[in-house]
């Protein structure tokens, strides 16, 4: 596959097809959106959201949330803010999420199928510092996950008062938008 995308990729910087694209660092929008890696939507977000290339600072992750205060997820949006201008963040869950009913057991089964001793595992458990079954956990409802990663950035510390944060939900079968929580300035 990788030479697929390779030669592919050859094609594409000698035909000058980048062109189209050629935007700033610095989102147009002033906008961050944090989202799942869900495949369904890489092309269908930006499209439903009627964006192009360059207008906001797309995040994603397992889920579209955030579970820890200080992950790197925040640190991005943080970054997004502090350093390249952005105003206002989204948190857009959609329908149908994998990461809704994940079990640890599950994936913890997954990683020694694939071959990882369980030995490893009790020794992060263990000595790491880090709760894997935590770690590994999904959440029973999209809807509250976007709202509780939506209080999170709220709450947060370094969150500076004035960005606006909303959460959303977006189906994917059809694309509709459906507002959680329409943020506004805090005082």
């Amino acid at each position: 596959m990788l030479d697929e995308i390779l030669e592919h990729n050859r094609k594409f910087v000698a035909e000058h097809r980048y062109k189209p694209f050629e935007t700033s660092k610095y989102p147009d929008r002033k906008i961050a959106i944090l989202t799942c890696m869900d495949t369904r939507l890489t092309l269908m977000l930006p499209e439903a959201l009627g964006l192009k290339n360059g207008e906001v600072k797309m995040i994603k992750n397992a889920g579209g949330i955030v579970f820890s205060p200080y992950d790197t997820t925040v640190r991005s949006l943080l970054i997004a803010m502090l350093e390249l201008g952005v105003e206002e963040i989204m948190v857009i869950g959609h329908t149908d999420c994998g990461v809704c009913g994940m079990h640890p057991d599950q994936i913890r089964a997954h990683l020694i199928a694939r071959g990882i001793a369980p030995e490893t595992l009790e020794r992060i458990d263990r000595d790491a510092g880090i709760d894997l079954d935590a770690w590994f956990t999904g959440f029973c409802d999209e809807e509250q996950a976007v709202l509780d990663t939506v209080s999170l950035l709220r709450c947060h510390p370094l969150m500076p008062r004035d960005v606006i944060i909303h959460g959303l939900i977006i189906d994917t079968d059809t694309g509709a938008l459906r507002v959680l929580k329409k943020g506004t300035p805090c005082d």
